[in-house]
């Protein structure tokens, strides 16, 4: 039994729900975004309260229903506050900066690596070491910042590299002396 799935989503105050049954759509102050459901999965809403309710008892049903319950409450988030994720650059001669909307790093490699950044999605550059990616899709911000981390992922021997904010990279001893 789905947990997630069964747990009711409060809308605020400042969001509409649109529900056409194969489709719902959240608009709000930040934008909107729309969502396929499934024929498994059946939306009621009662006074600014989404509940989500399964057609049939499956295994595939139970998985679906508490994805779309998620999916849904992070869309209701992303109209309202939006997501955001922090990436770090650490090393000596490693930087990065915007160049219109795109993104450049410097970092290590023979060229400059440019990446373009998706409708809606925003980011800034801090002091350049520190890169913001925000936005009001939560799968589209961290998809985002994960394909910037993995230009350079964080080695373990001295921990250069680009990392989350808020990442710990165990560290490995070097090699031992005689």
């Amino acid at each position: 039994m789905s947990r997630i799935g069964r747990k009711e989503i409060v809308i605020p105050n400042n969001i509409e729900v649109i529900i056409n049954q194969p489709e719902i759509l959240v608009q709000g102050t930040k934008g909107q975004l729309s969502y396929k459901i499934s024929e498994l999965i059946k939306v009621e809403t009662r006074n600014n309260i989404i509940k989500l309710i399964k057609t049939q008892n499956t295994q595939e049903a139970q998985a679906i229903h508490g994805l779309s319950r998620s999916i849904i409450n992070n869309m209701i988030q992303g109209v309202s506050q939006g997501f955001e994720k922090k990436l770090i650059i650490q090393g000596v001669g490693y930087r990065s900066h915007m160049e219109g909307k795109n993104l450049i790093l410097n970092i290590g490699y023979s060229h400059a690596v440019k990446i373009e950044p998706p409708e809606n999605i925003n980011i800034r550059v801090e002091n350049n070491t520190n890169i913001c990616v925000s936005g009001i899709n939560k799968e589209k911000v961290g998809q985002i910042a994960a394909t910037i981390r993995s230009v350079r992922p964080p080695e373990p021997y001295k921990g250069k590299g680009i990392r989350y904010e808020n990442e710990t990279v165990k560290r490995k001893v070097g090699k031992a002396g005689k």
